[in-house]
């Protein structure tokens, strides 16, 4: 598996994925617009719901400076439609479970858990710009305070 990492300037990897309702979901549908892209292991985690709940507590904030927000998992779309509605998520979640949109991220790899060396996703977000580049990319990220930091990244 070859180590992929993105940088400021780099053309974002274009996608087109199932949504939690199985509808497609395409990044270049939001050309114009900024985009949060958010690579995340599994739906309904301690972890992963603090970040997508962050997310839906500050999406008016985002929405009102025009900046869209999408999460991406390998969870198949009905694990996120009960993952969207436990928790009231209203942006889209995206299905994954090839990986390939990961690896094309460099989301997804080997990483460090409980101090062994597994393969998985690993917790990244990307900032796409309204022209389809990458503006930030964060890797490795923890759930907390992560939200908040995308947000002072943003100036929103």
């Amino acid at each position: 598996m070859t180590e992929q990492r993105l940088e400021p300037g780099d053309a974002a990897p274009e996608f087109t994925l199932p949504d939690a309702d199985g509808k497609p979901v395409s990044l270049s549908s939001f050309r114009g617009r900024r985009v949060v892209v958010y690579f995340y292991p599994a739906a309904m985690t301690p972890g992963c719901t603090k970040e997508a709940v962050g997310f839906q507590e500050h999406l008016e904030d985002l929405t009102g400076s025009d900046v869209a927000v999408l999460g991406i998992s390998p969870d198949e779309p009905p694990k996120l439609a009960k993952f969207r509605e436990r928790d009231n998520l209203t942006f889209p979640l995206l299905s994954d479970p090839d990986t390939k949109v990961l690896q094309a991220y460099g989301a997804y790899g080997e990483k460090k858990l409980y101090g062994r060396t597994i393969v998985g996703v690993r917790r990244s977000t990307f900032i796409v710009d309204a022209d389809g580049r990458i503006e930030k990319a964060f890797y490795n990220v923890k759930a907390t305070g992560h939200v908040e930091r995308i947000l002072r990244e943003l100036g929103v």
